[in-house]
């Protein structure tokens, strides 16, 4: 099979990379391209730990083929954080200790900020609704929904 050429940018980044037309946008980041915060939990779009801002549309990149990426912007987690300095929701994340096993964590970041950058100022209830694609095996729900409750705070503020 001949490979698919593909130009996009990634986390703010102009990639290019050859795939294979049935390849998923998921194994692509993470096998050709080494990132591999996005994780495949489900590989059927129902766990969330994969999923990827596309074109500023909240997606499971287990669902996207890699050669639709061509043209578009994609976000990871990795483009949270810049340098050192973690994004709010990760800072977040790791105070009120939202994380364990972290399969879903990348997924619930990647959601949060989706959630956030489109309503900066959520409910309890919009936050669970806005986190509801993604599943967590370890912590349950309640600190997730209050890291992203305090970022919501810190980032109103900043």
């Amino acid at each position: 099979m001949a490979g698919v050429a593909v130009s996009t940018t990634i986390n703010g980044d102009h990639v290019e990379y050859l795939c294979q037309p049935d390849e998923t946008l998921l194994d692509v980041l993470r096998d050709r391209l080494g990132l591999t915060g996005a994780k495949e939990g489900c590989g059927t779009g129902d766990c969330g730990a994969c999923s990827i801002i596309l074109d500023n549309r909240l997606v499971c990149s287990c669902l996207v083929l890699g050669a639709e990426a061509e043209g578009r912007i994609v976000e990871t987690v990795e483009g949270m954080a810049h340098g050192e300095k973690l994004h709010t929701l990760q800072q977040k994340f790791l105070e009120h200790a939202a994380l364990q096993c972290g399969i879903c964590t990348p997924g619930f970041l990647i959601a949060a900020k989706d959630l956030l950058a489109k309503n900066p100022d959520p409910s309890e209830e919009e936050i669970r609704f806005g986190l509801a694609g993604n599943l967590c095996r370890c912590t349950g729900y309640d600190k997730i929904v209050r890291a992203v409750q305090d970022a919501a705070n810190v980032m109103k503020g900043a």
